[in-house]
């Protein structure tokens, strides 16, 4: 199953009337951003790395050229850096959202996205009705246990072990079961 990145503006706010705003990044494998990347990455206004991906492409062009590498040998390095690009647009997009000040609100796992924004919205407006409406604390459970503390109501020695130091069905070694 696809793992989609909940990602939503700052100056927005995470609330109601933002969640058109709501982006939804697929991780994985992008067919189009490695058999077309320039349009993808011009569709998704990624200028930084359209910036880069130029760069490189010429860099890797010319560098091959005068290294006297054979057509054969920059088509394989061309469709090398085409599958990384497949690889790690999501990433790309990641990075430039964070660079825009969008923050990550949530992990989901999904089908596809109109699944991934239907578990998104249901535990996202549960969270929007409970008590504490606090939107940058995550639910971490509760504090892990601890013995011996004086003073602390919820720690509790262990109970003790029974005579031979055998728990179970069996209280002796050996004995017959």
């Amino acid at each position: 199953m696809p793992v989609y990145t909940v990602h939503a503006p700052v100056a927005n706010g995470a609330d109601l009337p933002a969640t058109d705003k709501f982006v939804f990044v697929r991780d994985g494998f992008h067919f189009w951003a490695a058999v077309a990347s320039v349009i993808w990455l011009l569709w998704h206004r990624l200028w930084l790395a359209l910036i880069g991906w130029i760069v490189l492409m010429i860099a890797v062009q010319f560098g091959m050229s005068a290294l006297g590498a054979s057509r054969g040998m920059i088509f394989t390095v061309d469709l090398l850096l085409a599958i990384l690009m497949g690889l790690e647009a999501a990433s790309l997009r990641r990075w430039t959202l964070s660079r825009r000040k969008w923050r990550q609100l949530d992990i989901v796992v999904a089908d596809d996205e109109e699944a991934a924004e239907h578990r998104f919205f249901e535990r996202w407006a549960a969270k929007q009705r409970g008590l504490a409406n606090d939107q940058w604390a995550v639910d971490r459970g509760a504090p892990p246990p601890t013995r011996h503390v004086p003073g602390q109501s919820f720690s509790k020695p262990p109970p003790p072990l029974p005579q031979g130091g055998i728990i179970g069905l069996f209280p002796e070694p050996g004995g017959p079961r």
